[in-house]
Protein backbone atom coordinates (compact mmCIF):
# COMPACT_ATOMS: atom_id res chain seq x y z
CA UNK A 1 0.00 0.00 0.00
CA UNK A 2 1.04 3.84 0.27
CA UNK A 3 3.81 5.20 2.61
CA UNK A 4 4.10 2.93 5.62
CA UNK A 5 6.06 3.74 8.48
CA UNK A 6 6.75 0.72 11.21
CA UNK A 7 5.23 1.45 14.43
CA UNK A 8 6.58 0.11 17.81
CA UNK A 9 3.91 -2.30 19.88
CA UNK A 10 2.82 -0.85 23.12
CA UNK A 11 1.13 -3.67 24.20
CA UNK A 12 1.95 -7.13 25.31
CA UNK A 13 1.95 -9.80 22.72
CA UNK A 14 -1.75 -11.42 21.83
CA UNK A 15 -1.18 -15.28 22.08
CA UNK A 16 3.08 -16.76 20.83
CA UNK A 17 3.95 -13.84 18.36
CA UNK A 18 3.75 -10.20 18.35
CA UNK A 19 2.59 -8.68 15.24
CA UNK A 20 4.36 -5.90 13.95
CA UNK A 21 1.92 -3.07 12.68
CA UNK A 22 2.62 -1.00 10.10
CA UNK A 23 0.84 2.83 9.73
CA UNK A 24 -1.12 4.67 7.01
CA UNK A 25 0.29 8.35 6.77
CA UNK A 26 -1.22 9.13 3.67
CA UNK A 27 -3.87 11.21 3.61
CA UNK A 28 -6.36 8.18 0.88
CA UNK A 29 -5.92 5.00 2.93
CA UNK A 30 -8.26 5.83 5.72
CA UNK A 31 -11.59 2.92 5.64
CA UNK A 32 -14.14 5.93 6.34
CA UNK A 33 -17.47 5.45 3.85
CA UNK A 34 -16.92 9.79 4.15
CA UNK A 35 -14.61 9.57 1.19
CA UNK A 36 -16.72 8.32 -0.91
CA UNK A 37 -18.96 10.66 -0.72
CA UNK A 38 -17.96 12.55 -3.71
CA UNK A 39 -16.91 9.54 -5.83
CA UNK A 40 -18.76 8.24 -8.75
CA UNK A 41 -20.84 5.04 -7.94
CA UNK A 42 -20.25 5.03 -4.66
CA UNK A 43 -21.70 8.19 -3.46
CA UNK A 44 -25.43 6.79 -4.65
CA UNK A 45 -25.95 5.40 -0.99
CA UNK A 46 -24.09 6.60 2.14
CA UNK A 47 -23.27 3.24 3.97
CA UNK A 48 -21.95 3.38 7.52
CA UNK A 49 -20.21 0.04 7.35
CA UNK A 50 -18.46 1.26 4.20
CA UNK A 51 -14.76 1.33 3.30
CA UNK A 52 -12.74 3.59 1.40
CA UNK A 53 -12.54 3.06 -3.00
CA UNK A 54 -9.12 4.34 -1.99
CA UNK A 55 -8.30 1.61 0.60
CA UNK A 56 -9.70 -1.13 -2.56
CA UNK A 57 -7.46 0.47 -5.16
CA UNK A 58 -4.33 0.37 -2.71
CA UNK A 59 -4.74 -3.06 -1.89
CA UNK A 60 -5.38 -4.36 -5.84
CA UNK A 61 -2.62 -2.30 -6.54
CA UNK A 62 -0.41 -3.96 -3.97
CA UNK A 63 -1.76 -8.03 -3.72
CA UNK A 64 -3.14 -8.73 -7.01
CA UNK A 65 -0.14 -10.59 -8.98
CA UNK A 66 -1.75 -11.75 -11.69
CA UNK A 67 -3.56 -9.65 -14.95
CA UNK A 68 -6.45 -11.67 -14.82
CA UNK A 69 -7.94 -12.92 -11.25
CA UNK A 70 -10.77 -12.65 -8.87
CA UNK A 71 -11.75 -10.57 -6.33
CA UNK A 72 -13.91 -11.68 -3.49
CA UNK A 73 -16.12 -9.48 -1.04
CA UNK A 74 -17.60 -11.75 1.30
CA UNK A 75 -19.55 -8.66 3.46
CA UNK A 76 -20.43 -6.77 -0.07
CA UNK A 77 -22.49 -3.59 1.35
CA UNK A 78 -23.16 -1.40 -0.81
CA UNK A 79 -20.41 -2.88 -3.32
CA UNK A 80 -17.59 -0.50 -2.61
CA UNK A 81 -14.88 -3.78 -3.54
CA UNK A 82 -16.80 -5.21 -6.61
CA UNK A 83 -17.26 -1.89 -8.20
CA UNK A 84 -13.50 -1.23 -7.84
CA UNK A 85 -12.23 -4.33 -9.10
CA UNK A 86 -14.38 -4.55 -11.87
CA UNK A 87 -13.01 -0.71 -13.12
CA UNK A 88 -9.44 -2.58 -12.74
CA UNK A 89 -10.29 -5.10 -15.01
CA UNK A 90 -10.72 -7.53 -13.15
CA UNK A 91 -13.26 -10.19 -12.09
CA UNK A 92 -15.67 -9.45 -8.81
CA UNK A 93 -17.98 -11.72 -6.68
CA UNK A 94 -19.90 -10.45 -3.60
CA UNK A 95 -22.29 -12.09 -1.25
CA UNK A 96 -24.60 -9.72 0.98
CA UNK A 97 -27.38 -10.48 2.94
CA UNK A 98 -29.39 -6.94 4.20
CA UNK A 99 -32.18 -6.57 0.62
CA UNK A 100 -31.27 -2.88 0.29
CA UNK A 101 -27.62 -3.03 -0.06
CA UNK A 102 -27.69 -5.82 -2.24
CA UNK A 103 -30.52 -4.49 -4.06
CA UNK A 104 -27.60 -1.55 -4.42
CA UNK A 105 -24.53 -3.01 -5.09
CA UNK A 106 -25.92 -5.08 -7.77
CA UNK A 107 -27.61 -2.32 -9.89
CA UNK A 108 -24.04 -0.40 -9.53
CA UNK A 109 -22.47 -3.66 -11.75
CA UNK A 110 -25.70 -3.92 -13.94
CA UNK A 111 -25.48 0.26 -14.09
CA UNK A 112 -20.92 0.43 -15.04
CA UNK A 113 -22.60 -1.35 -18.24
CA UNK A 114 -25.43 1.27 -18.46
CA UNK A 115 -26.34 3.44 -21.09
CA UNK A 116 -27.14 7.15 -19.28
CA UNK A 117 -29.85 7.54 -21.39
CA UNK A 118 -31.97 5.46 -19.78
CA UNK A 119 -31.93 7.80 -16.64
CA UNK A 120 -31.98 10.93 -18.97
CA UNK A 121 -35.18 9.44 -20.12
CA UNK A 122 -36.66 8.05 -16.00
CA UNK A 123 -35.28 11.30 -14.56
CA UNK A 124 -37.82 13.11 -17.80
CA UNK A 125 -40.36 10.74 -16.63
CA UNK A 126 -40.37 11.03 -13.40
CA UNK A 127 -40.51 15.07 -13.27
CA UNK A 128 -43.21 14.98 -15.39
CA UNK A 129 -45.18 12.34 -13.79
CA UNK A 130 -44.62 13.94 -10.10
CA UNK A 131 -45.50 17.55 -11.70
CA UNK A 132 -48.64 16.24 -13.37
CA UNK A 133 -50.34 14.51 -10.00
CA UNK A 134 -49.12 17.26 -7.15
CA UNK A 135 -50.93 19.80 -10.14
CA UNK A 136 -54.29 17.74 -10.38
CA UNK A 137 -54.36 16.90 -6.60
CA UNK A 138 -54.19 13.10 -7.07
CA UNK A 139 -54.75 10.72 -4.35
CA UNK A 140 -51.57 8.47 -3.55
CA UNK A 141 -52.88 4.54 -4.17
CA UNK A 142 -49.77 3.41 -1.82
CA UNK A 143 -50.15 3.34 1.36
CA UNK A 144 -47.57 3.02 4.29
CA UNK A 145 -46.54 -0.06 5.12
CA UNK A 146 -48.51 -2.10 7.63
CA UNK A 147 -45.59 -3.46 9.35
CA UNK A 148 -43.72 -0.78 9.67
CA UNK A 149 -43.72 1.42 13.32
CA UNK A 150 -41.64 4.16 14.30
CA UNK A 151 -41.81 5.95 17.91
CA UNK A 152 -43.36 9.52 16.12
CA UNK A 153 -44.49 9.69 12.77
CA UNK A 154 -41.63 8.89 9.97
CA UNK A 155 -42.97 11.67 7.80
CA UNK A 156 -44.73 14.93 8.53
CA UNK A 157 -48.29 14.97 6.95
CA UNK A 158 -47.03 17.40 3.93
CA UNK A 159 -44.40 15.02 2.99
CA UNK A 160 -46.53 11.35 3.54
CA UNK A 161 -48.10 12.46 0.32
CA UNK A 162 -44.77 13.01 -1.94
CA UNK A 163 -43.51 9.78 -0.58
CA UNK A 164 -46.65 8.16 -1.92
CA UNK A 165 -47.13 9.11 -4.81
CA UNK A 166 -42.95 8.03 -5.46
CA UNK A 167 -43.76 5.05 -4.13
CA UNK A 168 -47.42 5.15 -7.16
CA UNK A 169 -44.76 6.07 -9.90
CA UNK A 170 -42.42 3.02 -8.83
CA UNK A 171 -44.85 0.72 -9.25
CA UNK A 172 -45.74 1.56 -12.33
CA UNK A 173 -42.30 1.05 -14.00
CA UNK A 174 -41.26 -2.13 -15.40
CA UNK A 175 -38.60 -4.17 -13.70
CA UNK A 176 -35.16 -4.06 -14.79
CA UNK A 177 -32.60 -1.19 -15.01
CA UNK A 178 -34.62 1.54 -14.73
CA UNK A 179 -36.76 0.41 -11.51
CA UNK A 180 -33.54 -0.41 -9.94
CA UNK A 181 -32.07 2.90 -10.09
CA UNK A 182 -35.33 4.44 -8.82
CA UNK A 183 -35.43 2.47 -5.94
CA UNK A 184 -32.34 3.65 -5.20
CA UNK A 185 -32.66 7.02 -5.74
CA UNK A 186 -35.83 6.61 -3.24
CA UNK A 187 -34.06 4.38 -0.91
CA UNK A 188 -31.01 6.61 -0.53
CA UNK A 189 -32.81 10.10 0.19
CA UNK A 190 -36.04 8.74 2.61
CA UNK A 191 -34.33 9.27 5.92
CA UNK A 192 -33.24 12.75 4.58
CA UNK A 193 -36.86 14.24 4.86
CA UNK A 194 -38.08 11.81 7.28
CA UNK A 195 -38.28 12.71 11.52
CA UNK A 196 -35.22 10.64 11.76
CA UNK A 197 -31.67 10.87 11.28
CA UNK A 198 -28.41 8.38 11.70
CA UNK A 199 -26.38 9.86 15.19
CA UNK A 200 -24.95 7.12 13.73
CA UNK A 201 -27.54 4.81 14.92
CA UNK A 202 -30.72 5.62 13.96
CA UNK A 203 -33.11 7.53 16.10
CA UNK A 204 -35.62 10.75 15.95
CA UNK A 205 -34.66 13.85 15.16
CA UNK A 206 -36.11 15.28 18.42
CA UNK A 207 -33.63 12.54 20.37
CA UNK A 208 -31.26 14.22 18.64
CA UNK A 209 -31.67 17.41 19.09
CA UNK A 210 -32.71 18.49 15.88
CA UNK A 211 -36.02 19.85 14.83
CA UNK A 212 -38.82 17.41 12.54
CA UNK A 213 -38.85 18.31 9.12
CA UNK A 214 -42.13 19.92 8.38
CA UNK A 215 -41.83 20.75 4.53
CA UNK A 216 -39.52 19.06 2.03
CA UNK A 217 -39.40 18.89 -2.00
CA UNK A 218 -39.19 15.02 -2.38
CA UNK A 219 -39.23 15.51 -6.12
CA UNK A 220 -36.88 17.77 -6.17
CA UNK A 221 -34.61 15.90 -3.71
CA UNK A 222 -35.21 12.51 -5.80
CA UNK A 223 -34.21 14.30 -9.02
CA UNK A 224 -31.39 15.49 -7.62
CA UNK A 225 -30.04 12.28 -6.67
CA UNK A 226 -30.90 10.73 -10.26
CA UNK A 227 -29.18 13.57 -11.63
CA UNK A 228 -25.75 12.29 -9.65
CA UNK A 229 -26.53 8.91 -10.89
CA UNK A 230 -26.91 9.86 -14.70
CA UNK A 231 -23.49 11.41 -14.66
CA UNK A 232 -22.03 8.56 -13.22
CA UNK A 233 -23.22 6.22 -15.48
CA UNK A 234 -22.02 8.29 -18.02
CA UNK A 235 -18.35 8.33 -16.74
CA UNK A 236 -18.35 4.87 -16.73
CA UNK A 237 -19.90 4.43 -20.15
CA UNK A 238 -16.67 5.99 -21.60
CA UNK A 239 -14.54 3.04 -20.29
CA UNK A 240 -14.25 0.66 -22.93
CA UNK A 241 -16.54 -2.83 -22.31
CA UNK A 242 -13.67 -5.14 -22.57
CA UNK A 243 -11.42 -3.00 -20.39
CA UNK A 244 -14.12 -4.03 -17.45
CA UNK A 245 -14.28 -6.92 -15.28
CA UNK A 246 -17.31 -9.44 -14.56
CA UNK A 247 -19.22 -8.60 -11.87
CA UNK A 248 -22.07 -10.58 -9.91
CA UNK A 249 -23.60 -10.50 -6.37
CA UNK A 250 -25.14 -12.95 -4.72
CA UNK A 251 -28.00 -11.43 -2.09
CA UNK A 252 -27.00 -14.66 0.70
CA UNK A 253 -24.62 -15.71 2.80
CA UNK A 254 -21.36 -15.97 2.23
CA UNK A 255 -20.51 -18.83 5.06
CA UNK A 256 -22.57 -21.28 1.81
CA UNK A 257 -20.53 -20.29 -0.53
CA UNK A 258 -18.69 -23.70 -0.89
CA UNK A 259 -21.48 -25.81 -0.25
CA UNK A 260 -23.60 -23.97 -3.01
CA UNK A 261 -21.12 -23.75 -5.59
CA UNK A 262 -20.77 -20.16 -6.07
CA UNK A 263 -17.38 -20.68 -5.19
CA UNK A 264 -14.04 -23.34 -5.57
CA UNK A 265 -11.32 -23.83 -3.03
CA UNK A 266 -8.35 -21.75 -4.12
CA UNK A 267 -10.05 -19.91 -6.68
CA UNK A 268 -9.71 -16.74 -5.12
CA UNK A 269 -6.88 -14.30 -5.63
CA UNK A 270 -7.84 -11.32 -3.46
CA UNK A 271 -10.63 -10.89 -0.81
CA UNK A 272 -10.84 -7.18 0.24
CA UNK A 273 -13.43 -7.02 2.97
CA UNK A 274 -14.91 -5.42 5.87
CA UNK A 275 -16.98 -7.91 8.24
CA UNK A 276 -19.43 -6.11 10.96
CA UNK A 277 -17.46 -5.27 13.47
CA UNK A 278 -17.94 -6.26 16.70
CA UNK A 279 -19.93 -2.79 18.49
CA UNK A 280 -23.61 -3.85 18.67
CA UNK A 281 -24.25 -1.86 15.53
CA UNK A 282 -27.30 -3.24 14.18
CA UNK A 283 -27.46 -2.76 10.56
CA UNK A 284 -30.91 -4.65 10.68
CA UNK A 285 -32.32 -1.82 12.33
CA UNK A 286 -30.82 0.86 11.24
CA UNK A 287 -31.98 0.01 7.66
CA UNK A 288 -35.49 -1.01 8.91
CA UNK A 289 -37.14 1.99 6.91
CA UNK A 290 -35.30 1.15 3.54
CA UNK A 291 -36.72 -2.51 4.03
CA UNK A 292 -40.26 -1.35 4.71
CA UNK A 293 -40.24 1.25 2.76
CA UNK A 294 -38.91 -0.46 -0.48
CA UNK A 295 -40.91 -3.56 -0.03
CA UNK A 296 -38.75 -6.03 1.33
CA UNK A 297 -39.90 -6.69 5.04
CA UNK A 298 -43.72 -6.42 6.25
CA UNK A 299 -43.43 -7.93 9.29
CA UNK A 300 -41.08 -8.16 12.64
CA UNK A 301 -40.70 -11.49 11.63
CA UNK A 302 -38.94 -11.20 8.42
CA UNK A 303 -36.18 -8.86 10.23
CA UNK A 304 -35.66 -11.46 13.07
CA UNK A 305 -34.54 -13.70 10.47
CA UNK A 306 -32.57 -11.64 8.50
CA UNK A 307 -30.50 -10.96 12.06
CA UNK A 308 -30.09 -14.61 12.86
CA UNK A 309 -28.51 -14.67 9.78
CA UNK A 310 -26.17 -11.66 10.42
CA UNK A 311 -22.49 -12.53 11.28
CA UNK A 312 -21.96 -12.28 14.47
CA UNK A 313 -25.74 -11.01 15.35
CA UNK A 314 -26.45 -8.61 17.93
CA UNK A 315 -26.82 -8.82 21.70
CA UNK A 316 -30.37 -8.11 21.63
CA UNK A 317 -30.54 -11.31 19.84
CA UNK A 318 -28.52 -13.49 22.08
CA UNK A 319 -28.21 -11.95 25.54
CA UNK A 320 -30.82 -13.95 27.55
CA UNK A 321 -30.15 -17.07 25.72
CA UNK A 322 -28.47 -20.44 26.61
CA UNK A 323 -24.49 -19.68 27.13
CA UNK A 324 -22.64 -19.53 24.14
CA UNK A 325 -19.47 -21.05 23.85
CA UNK A 326 -16.51 -21.03 21.86
CA UNK A 327 -16.06 -23.48 19.05
CA UNK A 328 -12.47 -23.51 18.56
CA UNK A 329 -8.97 -23.58 20.61
CA UNK A 330 -7.45 -20.57 21.16
CA UNK A 331 -6.84 -20.32 25.20
CA UNK A 332 -6.27 -16.28 24.87
CA UNK A 333 -9.93 -15.86 23.45
CA UNK A 334 -11.53 -18.01 25.87
CA UNK A 335 -9.56 -16.07 29.03
CA UNK A 336 -11.08 -13.07 26.88
CA UNK A 337 -14.62 -14.20 27.04
CA UNK A 338 -14.42 -15.49 30.22
CA UNK A 339 -13.21 -12.00 31.51
CA UNK A 340 -16.05 -10.47 29.48
CA UNK A 341 -18.46 -13.12 31.31
CA UNK A 342 -17.49 -12.08 34.96
CA UNK A 343 -18.31 -8.36 34.69
CA UNK A 344 -20.99 -6.88 36.18
CA UNK A 345 -22.38 -10.52 36.57
CA UNK A 346 -25.78 -8.80 38.86
CA UNK A 347 -26.48 -7.32 35.79
CA UNK A 348 -28.19 -10.97 34.19
CA UNK A 349 -28.10 -10.29 30.61
CA UNK A 350 -27.45 -6.48 30.80
CA UNK A 351 -24.44 -7.46 32.33
CA UNK A 352 -21.10 -9.48 31.54
CA UNK A 353 -23.01 -12.89 30.74
CA UNK A 354 -25.06 -11.04 28.21
CA UNK A 355 -22.34 -9.31 26.17
CA UNK A 356 -20.22 -12.26 26.55
CA UNK A 357 -22.86 -14.40 24.61
CA UNK A 358 -22.54 -11.61 22.03
CA UNK A 359 -18.63 -11.99 21.35
CA UNK A 360 -18.37 -16.00 21.50
CA UNK A 361 -21.22 -15.65 19.02
CA UNK A 362 -19.28 -12.96 17.17
CA UNK A 363 -15.99 -14.64 17.51
CA UNK A 364 -17.35 -18.32 16.40
CA UNK A 365 -18.34 -16.65 13.43
CA UNK A 366 -14.96 -14.88 12.81
CA UNK A 367 -13.60 -18.67 12.87
CA UNK A 368 -15.84 -19.83 10.40
CA UNK A 369 -15.08 -16.68 8.54
CA UNK A 370 -11.35 -17.28 8.57
CA UNK A 371 -11.47 -21.33 7.84
CA UNK A 372 -13.46 -20.38 4.56
CA UNK A 373 -10.85 -17.38 3.82
CA UNK A 374 -8.12 -19.95 4.24
CA UNK A 375 -10.36 -22.64 1.61
CA UNK A 376 -10.93 -19.88 -0.76
CA UNK A 377 -7.70 -17.94 -1.87
CA UNK A 378 -4.78 -19.16 -3.98
CA UNK A 379 -1.51 -20.13 -2.95
CA UNK A 380 0.19 -16.72 -2.56
CA UNK A 381 -3.02 -14.90 -2.54
CA UNK A 382 -4.17 -12.17 0.57
CA UNK A 383 -7.06 -11.06 1.99
CA UNK A 384 -7.35 -7.77 3.65
CA UNK A 385 -9.58 -7.50 6.56
CA UNK A 386 -11.05 -4.58 7.85
CA UNK A 387 -11.52 -4.14 11.23
CA UNK A 388 -11.90 -2.38 14.97
CA UNK A 389 -11.10 -2.55 18.33
CA UNK A 390 -13.94 -2.82 21.14
CA UNK A 391 -14.51 -1.78 24.65
CA UNK A 392 -17.06 -4.15 26.01
CA UNK A 393 -17.98 -4.05 29.62
CA UNK A 394 -14.72 -1.86 30.14
CA UNK A 395 -12.43 -4.73 28.59
CA UNK A 396 -10.23 -3.24 25.67
CA UNK A 397 -11.25 -6.83 22.59
CA UNK A 398 -8.24 -5.98 20.16
CA UNK A 399 -10.45 -7.88 17.33
CA UNK A 400 -7.38 -7.44 14.74
CA UNK A 401 -5.30 -9.76 17.04
CA UNK A 402 -7.76 -12.13 17.33
CA UNK A 403 -7.97 -12.22 13.68
CA UNK A 404 -4.87 -13.40 13.34
CA UNK A 405 -4.10 -15.46 15.31
CA UNK A 406 -6.81 -16.97 13.85
CA UNK A 407 -5.33 -17.13 11.19
CA UNK A 408 -2.43 -18.68 12.14
CA UNK A 409 -3.97 -21.61 13.61
CA UNK A 410 -5.44 -21.98 9.79
CA UNK A 411 -1.73 -22.10 8.40
CA UNK A 412 -1.86 -17.96 7.26
CA UNK A 413 0.22 -15.38 7.57
CA UNK A 414 -0.59 -12.53 9.17
CA UNK A 415 0.31 -8.76 9.19
CA UNK A 416 -1.71 -5.81 10.76
CA UNK A 417 -1.80 -2.10 9.22
CA UNK A 418 -3.18 0.97 11.17
CA UNK A 419 -5.72 2.65 9.12
CA UNK A 420 -7.29 5.06 12.08
CA UNK A 421 -5.35 5.58 15.51
CA UNK A 422 -8.53 6.98 16.30
CA UNK A 423 -12.23 6.13 15.69
CA UNK A 424 -15.95 6.89 17.15
CA UNK A 425 -19.00 5.23 16.96
CA UNK A 426 -18.84 2.16 19.78
CA UNK A 427 -22.17 1.64 21.13
CA UNK A 428 -20.86 -0.87 23.87
CA UNK A 429 -22.48 0.19 27.13
CA UNK A 430 -20.59 0.35 29.75
CA UNK A 431 -17.44 1.94 28.01
CA UNK A 432 -14.82 4.46 29.33
CA UNK A 433 -14.82 5.37 25.54
CA UNK A 434 -17.91 6.61 25.42
CA UNK A 435 -17.18 8.42 28.87
CA UNK A 436 -14.00 9.95 27.26
CA UNK A 437 -12.04 8.60 30.16
CA UNK A 438 -10.45 5.95 28.36
CA UNK A 439 -6.91 4.54 28.60
CA UNK A 440 -7.16 3.04 24.84
CA UNK A 441 -8.58 4.56 22.15
CA UNK A 442 -10.78 2.81 19.81
CA UNK A 443 -8.40 2.42 16.00
CA UNK A 444 -8.93 0.84 12.70
CA UNK A 445 -7.09 -1.90 11.11
CA UNK A 446 -6.26 -4.06 8.33
CA UNK A 447 -5.07 -7.17 9.22
CA UNK A 448 -3.55 -8.89 5.89
CA UNK A 449 -3.45 -12.99 5.35
CA UNK A 450 -1.78 -14.53 2.72
CA UNK A 451 -1.99 -17.69 1.63
CA UNK A 452 1.26 -19.09 1.56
Amino acid sequence: MTQRTLRSMAAEPFGQQQLPLLQYTGDSSGPAFSENREEPFHRWVNWIAGFSADLVRDCIKDYMKREEGLVLDPFAGVGTALVEAIVAGYDAIGFEINPFAALTARTKLEALRGNPKYVDDLLSQFESWMHEAQQQGREPASAPPKGFRSRIDFFSPSILPQVLLVMDFIDELDSGLRRDLMRIAFGSTLVSYSNYTYEPSLCTRPGADRPLVEEADVKGIIAHKLSQMRKDIEQASRIPTSALGEGTLYHESFFGCVHTGRLKPSSVDLIVTSPPYLNNYHYVRNTRPHLYWLGFAESRDELRELEEESYGTFWQTVRNGPRIDLQFDLPEVSQLVDEIRSQRTEKGQYGGPGWANYAARYFNDSWRFIQLVEKLLRPGSTAVVVVGNHIIQGINVEVDRVLSEMGHKCGLHSDSHILRKKRVGDSITNSSVRRGSADVSLYETAVALRKS
